[in-house]
């Protein structure tokens, strides 16, 4: 390789640089980008190690015009390598709106070992200033490389905060009125930055935006719970990396998510989901929606998420043991069943641990179903002696063999260790059958459900349960440098990424 991954990336403060060193003329930071005037210049020294590896290389000079009142602007650039001129009196075109992207061949035999010198200048008749985001150098066969690592870095600082403004939508007299600050991070551990984000709070207010690439601006909508729609744009008062501190600046909640996608008949873990989005308004969230920069996009809806409590032990008035269809069968995830020969039952649950039970599910059996229960009552008890009526249902039917059907308490109960239940009458058999039961905590936080789609591929099921907090012991894992631990991370995300890729071609080749 003739030399590193070399940038210049001027959307930050200082400057992000890699394999570069950067001095600078009649030049100004401009928050997303650096400003040129008139005879201004960028010199970007960098190191080469083996020129004769390169015989030729790919500048990507990112710049933008900018404009003279309504009028398109006039700061045409030089571009030098060397001191030898690569482009002269190039006027970038966009006059004002989007930054463009300029790119240029370098010639192998300018570059020579050790230290080599780009430099940017704009002309000394310029009326208006060169904006300047960034500038990538890369070998020919490795276009692009600069780019997705200056990506990658820059995406670490992945918690956003935004000064934003609104204004009546389709008004002529409407003027930009100052909106509360907008505060977000979306994080699935994928090194891209978010290009469109879109969100929904309980109340029904709704707003979606789409950022600048160097995330200095965004413009997007809004529409108030009672249906008011406003324009909405927001422009950057600050970039940090994520912390455990990160929950701390915001009233609304910050998300962690363990979570699964589904595909190919199954459900697989990935990332964690890391999600806070915070518009100032009274309402939670319950629907965020994104697209990253690489064409990744999600969605995600939240809810109550429950947990299934482990049951120990199970015991029933009456079991159909010569057919093994027990009272354990119901413990289980296989399709077998509890027989008891009577119209009438009772079946006592023993829990791991004492549970402030939210709700139970009731599965019915394989066959016959005037055996299913119709009427019955849940107890729950400390000690499985003095028990306390906490659920009664009459006229319950199941649609189909195999149902599972949810039911939900109505009030708060106490945590409890035992629960009966009851069943008081069923469809008219003489047998009473079930084939499994099982139990649900109160709410333990929010989870998420919704889809996946990479750039290019099919969309995928997603979702995620709540991350227990971290725990207070100390870790016996060895201590690893935080920017060593996030290169190791991208390179386990690149490689997953491209044993997707190798999967779907292998899938290809076997179709031929």
């Amino acid at each position: 390789m003739g030399f590193d991954v070399t940038y210049a990336d001027f959307s930050a403060e200082p400057a992000r640089l890699a394999n570069a060193e950067v001095e600078r003329k009649r030049t100004r930071a401009a928050g997303s980008h650096l400003a040129l005037d008139a005879g201004g210049s960028v010199r970007l020294d960098f190191e080469v190690e083996d020129p004769d590896d390169v015989p030729q290389a790919t500048l990507t000079v990112t710049a933008l015009v900018s404009r003279l009142g309504g009028s398109l602007g006039y700061a045409p650039m030089d571009v030098l390598l060397q001191g030898e001129p690569l482009v002269e009196d190039l006027t970038v075109p966009g006059g004002g709106d989007l930054p463009q992207d300029n790119v240029f061949a370098v010639p192998g035999h300018l570059l020579k070992p050790g230290t080599n010198t780009l430099e940017i200048r704009t002309s000394d008749k310029a009326r208006s200033t060169l904006w300047l985001y960034r500038v990538t150098l890369d070998p020919v066969r490795e276009r692009g490389r600069s780019e997705r690592a200056r990506t990658a870095e820059a995406a670490r600082d992945s918690v956003f905060s935004y000064r934003t403004e609104r204004r009546l939508a389709h008004s002529s007299t409407a003027t930009w009125q100052a909106a509360p600050r907008l505060l977000f991070h979306i994080d699935r551990d994928e090194r891209s930055l978010p290009g469109q984000l879109g969100w929904r709070t309980a109340d029904g207010a709704e707003s979606a935006v789409g950022f600048q690439s160097s995330m200095s601006d965004f413009h997007g909508c809004h529409r108030t719970a009672d249906g008011t729609a406003y324009e909405y744009r927001g422009r950057l008062l600050d970039r940090r990396p994520y912390a455990e501190e990160t929950a701390n600046l915001s009233a609304s909640p910050l998300h962690r998510f363990r979570t699964e996608e589904g595909w190919g008949g199954g459900w697989h873990t990935s990332h964690e989901l890391r999600l806070l989005v915070d518009d100032g308004a009274a309402a939670p969230v319950e629907r965020v929606t994104w697209r990253d920069q690489r064409g990744n996009s999600g969605v995600v809806v939240l809810h109550a998420a429950v947990t299934d409590v482990a049951v120990t032990g199970v015991k029933a008035s009456a079991e159909h043991r010569a057919a093994r269809e027990v009272a354990a069968n119901l413990l289980d995830d296989r399709r077998t069943k509890w027989l008891a020969g009577d119209t009438t039952a009772r079946l006592d649950f023993t829990l791991a641990r004492p549970a402030a039970v939210a709700s139970y599910s009731l599965t019915s059996a394989n066959d016959f179903p005037d055996r299913d229960p119709r009427d019955w009552t849940l107890y729950g008890s400390d000690d499985g002696r003095a028990w306390t009526p906490l659920d009664s249902r009459a006229g319950e039917t199941f649609t189909g063999r195999h149902e599972t059907r949810e039911f939900l308490l109505r009030a708060a109960t106490p945590a409890c260790r035992h629960f009966r239940l009851d069943i008081s009458r069923n469809g008219g058999a003489d047998e009473t059958q079930l084939a499994q039961v099982a139990f649900a905590e109160a709410p333990a936080g929010q989870a998420f459900t919704g889809y996946y789609q990479r750039h290019d591929e099919g969309p995928i099921g997603y979702r995620g349960t709540p991350v227990a907090a971290p725990s207070s012991a100390p870790s016996s894992a060895p201590s690893v440098p935080p920017r060593v631990a996030s290169e190791l991370e991208t390179a386990v995300a690149s490689l997953a990424e491209t044993a997707r890729t190798l999967a779907a071609l292998a899938a290809q080749l076997r179709k031929h």
